[in-house]
């Protein structure tokens, strides 16, 4: 592998249509907006100092395959078709559906994966320069990105990606094993030297051959692996040169990585949950350091509610999810579903029945019951609103 141009470039894609939606997002007041522009305002944790991901990232620089790789910073409102047609994305790929991803309008998305960041890069003017001249070259990128998701210790509908990618032209040999290389230099730089990893097939739209890498890492309570399992953490792949013809570029070749930086991170210090990442009290914030188990400051009581209510069959889940999240924000730890029929007789045609238990439980005090009946109590009723629920 070998990077012709010796200039690393901090790219920073022109915005401007990313800042005209976000005021359009401004003037509406449903819940899809609203949502959406809280989501848009959370820090960046991978460009926030003091923030294990940040470190994370700050660690994948100093790799040294990775070394002379530009830096490229790209919208957080992105167009669906470069998002999923451009990288190969089947039409009934579940994340085109409004079930999995977030429309800001019938043709912008909240970005679902940073290796959209590959547009983005070949359509820079220096960039083009240097395929005109047939240079190699490597770039990565890293963020937020939002998905509608579960609610558990393991999952939020932000978190970071970071993605990497290097290309050359078809006259230099580059291979799978390059890759590997690469996300072998990754891992031992998060978890040491003597981390033990293996790579298995996997299958991503825009790659051929796909890989991933699993790593032996600490147990979490997050996670569940004790100590000689395995966890994936790092996939990768070949890009398609059908994808790349796509963007404009022929003749080239390469490799590519992305993963979830929340992941490692979890991986890395045994995190029971997913929220102490974000998390301002300062006994959570001095333990957040890579490669040291966190230690529970305080395991505050949870307060368990039931809801139960019939919907239309219509009913997405992930939408449901989204509504929890609005009403109980980081209180909530845990939706877990106990129940779910029909019965035509009972609810009426076209009609399903859902029972859900939600977990209340911050991480800094102990909520009382009038404070967790209240919230409850609001949940309900928003859910009688959004989905024309009966509540049961």
């Amino acid at each position: 592998m070998r990077l012709l141009h010796s200039d690393i470039m901090e790219i920073q894609i022109d915005r401007s249509e990313e800042m005209h939606l976000r005021k359009e997002l401004e003037a509406r007041s449903d819940f899809e907006a609203i949502r959406e522009r809280r989501y848009l305002a959370m820090p960046d944790l991978s460009r926030t100092p003091g923030s294990p991901l940040h470190e994370l990232v700050e660690r994948v620089k100093r790799v040294p395959t990775l070394a002379g790789f530009d830096v490229i910073e790209i919208p957080e409102i992105v167009p669906a078709d470069i998002s999923f047609d451009l990288f190969d994305f089947p039409p009934d790929h579940p994340a085109r559906s409004q079930s999995d991803t977030y429309y800001v309008d019938a043709n912008n998305i909240l970005r679902t994966h940073d290796t959209v960041f590959w547009y983005y890069y070949l359509t820079d003017p220096r960039v083009k320069e240097r395929l005109a001249k047939g240079e190699s070259m490597g770039a990565i990128c890293y963020g937020k990105v939002y998905r509608k998701d579960e609610i558990d210790s393991r999952h939020m509908n932000v978190f970071h990606q970071l993605g990497g990618w290097y290309i050359a032209p078809d006259t230099e040999a580059v291979t799978v094993e390059d890759l590997k290389g690469t996300l072998a230099q990754i891992a031992r730089s998060v978890f040491g030297e003597s981390v033990g990893f293996r790579f298995n097939p996997d299958t991503f739209p825009y790659t051929d051959p796909s890989l991933e890498l699993e790593l032996n890492v600490k147990g979490t309570a997050a996670e569940g692996p004790a100590k000689g399992e395995w966890l994936e953490l790092l996939g990768g792949g070949m890009p398609k040169t059908s994808v790349l013809k796509k963007m404009g570029v022929t003749g080239y070749h390469g490799w590519a990585f992305g993963f979830g930086l929340e992941r490692l991170a979890i991986a890395s210090m045994a995190l029971p949950d997913i929220r102490l990442l974000w998390s301002d009290d300062a006994r959570v914030k001095r333990q957040l350091v890579l490669g040291e188990t966190y230690h529970e400051v305080s395991k505050y009581p949870p307060s368990l509610r039931d809801i139960s209510f019939v919907v239309p069959k219509t009913f997405v889940p992930n939408d449901y999810f989204d509504l929890v999240r609005e009403i109980g924000g980081d209180l909530v730890e845990d939706v877990a579903l106990l129940d779910r029929y029909e019965n035509d007789a009972k609810f009426g045609p076209n009609k399903m029945s859902y029972a859900y238990r939600i977990t209340y439980r911050a991480l800094d005090r102990t909520l009382t019951s009038t404070e967790v009946d209240a919230l409850h109590t609001r949940l309900e009723h928003a859910t009688a609103e959004a989905f024309a629920a009966t509540i049961r």
